[in-house]
């Protein structure tokens, strides 16, 4: 039963449900909204140098008023919201209230474990596709099948969605964040090679995590200084050869320094 907004208050984000009860579907889930969050805050941070915007990981956006509200939310896996204010209230927010601050996201993502039927689902007013292709409206959906390891990226095109080609590298361009989205093959948290879904930027290098990025600086100063070691050995190798031939010039009775 849809609820008349005019004949009550409307509630916030403090006032509503922070999740709909349901469990996650695979361990892979939550380090993969993680690699998602850790490897884009950089960017993120370079489009908005005021701060302003907001990550949700499996957090509900309130659409519409219902009994129970957990009815009139979808609670997509990741998801991206620029120029909206970090915190409401000085708290950070349980929820996204979209009738609260209209913004949409713009990108929203779900981690698919079984066949993609309920991420696709077109039904009016209650499949995940029609609520945010027609609602929501994100300009860009992304659906991650996880046992396929692959993904589908819808752009919202004339007020439907169109599902976008890759390019040459495999990857969705996603111009407004001015990155790319797709499939790597390797090892984070799990301590295992698998697929992750991932960002790159528009030439194709892939966004590091904090870790990724520590690491690049660990061996980048490692090399430099195995270079100055053999920058100093070499100097030092010189050195001994250029005492030497002095010493054999003193022996034949010539004052080296006298040399030009």
């Amino acid at each position: 039963m849809v609820i008349e907004a005019k004949n009550l208050a409307l509630p916030d984000h403090t006032q509503l449900p922070e999740s709909d009860g349901t469990f996650v579907k695979n361990f892979q889930e939550h380090p993969q909204s993680i690699l998602l969050t850790d490897s884009i805050l950089p960017r993120l941070q370079e489009i908005h140098p005021d701060g302003y915007y907001c990550i949700g990981q499996d957090s509900g956006i309130y659409w519409r008023l219902t009994e129970p509200p957990e009815r009139g939310a979808e609670a997509p896996d990741w998801f991206y919201v620029p120029n909206v204010p970090p915190t409401l209230d000085g708290q950070f927010r349980r929820s996204y209230v979209f009738w609260q601050e209209l913004i949409a996201p713009m990108i929203v993502l779900e981690f698919v474990s079984g066949n993609g039927e309920e991420e696709r689902d077109k039904t009016p007013y209650q499949g995940k596709f029609w609520i945010y292709e027609n609602i929501i409206r994100p300009p860009y959906y992304g659906i991650y099948e996880v046992k396929k390891a692959s993904v589908e990226v819808y752009q919202l095109v004339a007020n439907h969605y169109e599902k976008m080609v890759p390019n040459s590298r495999g990857h969705y361009p996603i111009a407004p964040m001015g990155v790319e989205l797709g499939i790597w093959q390797g090892n984070f948290l799990l301590d295992k090679e698998i697929p992750w879904l991932r960002w790159w930027d528009e030439q194709g290098n892939l966004l590091l995590t904090g870790d990724e990025r520590a690491e690049v600086e660990r061996q980048r100063a490692e090399t430099e200084r195995q270079r100055a070691e053999t920058e100093r050995q070499r100097a030092e190798a010189v050195e001994q050869e250029n005492q030497r031939l002095r010493e054999q010039l003193r022996a034949l009775g010539i004052d080296p320094d006298t040399l030009s």
